[in-house]
């Protein structure tokens, strides 16, 4: 979640890429009809429009960020595992409750691997630190049963294409380890499929197959679990400066008839938002799918229909046409992650806000603004409005424009374990004060 903002601002020294301004409604581009491509994909009921305003946080379970408390995993049995772990989530949730939080984003899929009892990936070595080790309940089920006992809604948060967070030789190990575990890693399963971009093992976006499977991993969750929601976060093609993508192959083999490469990394990603769209509605017409972009869909620089902001953005460096997703009805909800203050020239939090409110107001697209809890309170020479009086009176400007947009129908804050934090504390005693129960 945090590449977004380090995308955004990074500096733009290459020349502006040609102005291709999304048409409404827009076919899908290539030299082919792809099969199951299409604008005519399922609308989201307007009953959803009439839902209360979501108030929401990110718990992230990559590297134990959020939980589960990386002291259970060294525990002296398995029992004593798990009830440190479900313990420190039903403690999580109960602040979260008082908090006024009405929607938890759960990640479940952090990598490679799964924090729910799957048949595609092997369980996550963030429960018991070891691929595959059966953990001895499962943490999704659980966190549906403690949540919606509190009257909060969970979405399902997947990392589409990470496998690993590193390359690191103990990293490799560990992946060819699960070759003989029911089910093994994609990494030993399709080691053709798997790519280093970012200093991380990540599947090939071009690679069709590799599509599917994603689409199979969500198709799994949504049948098998009373999830209320789906959300991909903003790593499609994340590259990193020293650590590009190597899909040269990929793109001889599937690339013909596109303009330009970029052209079809768009194509690519597009294809999988269509098809896991696609399969959440046909499956469960109720469980709605979002996306979690950065922020900034494209510069006006670069493109007449963008926002009034400067440095990369999601179509040009992730590879990611977040406006016409919403524009083709893809999307039940967009929450782009606006993680800066108004005083910030480069990405004006309130220029950016209301550029996607009028981009989501002909749509039957909800919008959620995710805003950067993991600033407030920390000192910054380029962004010192976070420390003024704890930060509260910018984290009040944020939310009073989101509650004075009518498109805006919720806020997300980006993450959990930064309500538990020193620096924070005035920012978590005002957010009680206006949302709490």
């Amino acid at each position: 979640m945090l590449a977004a903002a380090a995308l955004l601002l990074a500096s733009c020294a290459s020349e502006p890429p040609h102005s291709l301004v999304t048409p409404f409604p827009a076919p899908t581009t290539g030299a082919k009809a792809q099969p199951g491509s299409s604008a005519k994909l399922p609308v989201p009921p307007a009953s959803r429009r009439d839902q209360p305003p979501v108030r929401g946080v990110w718990l992230a379970t990559v590297s134990r960020l959020d939980w589960p408390p990386a002291s259970s995993v060294n525990a002296s049995s398995p029992m004593l595992r798990i009830s440190q772990q479900q313990q420190a989530l039903r403690d999580k949730l109960d602040k979260l409750q008082r908090l006024g939080i009405n929607t938890l984003f759960f990640q479940v899929k952090p990598d490679g691997t799964a924090l729910w009892q799957s048949k595609i990936l092997p369980w996550s070595d963030m429960l018991t630190g070891r691929i595959g080790q059966d953990p001895g309940y499962d943490p999704l089920q659980f966190v549906l049963d403690e949540a919606h006992k509190r009257g909060m809604k969970v979405h399902a948060w997947f990392n589409p294409y990470r496998v690993s967070v590193n390359t690191h030789a103990a990293t490799v190990a560990a992946l060819n380890r699960t070759l003989s575990l029911q089910p093994a890693s994609i990494f030993v399963l399709h080691r053709d499929w798997v790519r280093i971009a970012g200093d991380r093992f990540v599947l090939d976006p071009g690679i069709p197959e590799a599509r599917d499977w994603i689409t199979s991993i969500v198709a799994e969750v949504v049948e098998r679990y009373p999830i209320d929601g789906v959300q991909f976060d903003d790593y499609f093609y994340s590259e990193s400066p020293g650590s590009a993508l190597n899909d040269s192959q990929t793109y001889r083999t599937y690339g013909k008839g596109f303009a330009s490469k970029a052209d079809w990394r768009r194509h690519n990603t597009q294809q999988l938002i269509e098809q896991v769209s696609r399969t959440i509605h046909e499956l469960k017409p109720d469980v709605e799918f979002g996306v979690s972009p950065a922020g900034v869909w494209r510069n006006r620089s670069h493109d007449a229909a963008g926002s009034e902001t400067r440095g990369a953005a999601a179509y040009d460096e992730s590879y990611a046409d977040t406006r016409r997703w919403v524009q083709q009805g893809l999307l039940d909800y967009i929450a782009p992650q606006l993680y800066w203050p108004f005083s910030r020239s480069a990405a004006r939090y309130d220029v950016l806000a209301r550029w996607w409110a009028n981009v989501v107001a002909a749509s039957g697209t909800r919008l959620y603004i995710g805003i950067a809890l993991y600033k407030v309170g920390e000192p910054s020479k380029l962004e010192p409005d976070w420390t003024v009086q704890g930060g509260v009176p910018e984290l009040k400007k944020q939310l009073d424009l989101n509650e004075s947009l009518p498109q805006i129908q919720g806020t997300i804050l980006f993450r959990e374990n930064y309500l538990n934090q020193p620096q924070t504390r005035e920012a978590v005693n005002y957010l009680r004060s206006r949302w709490g129960n």
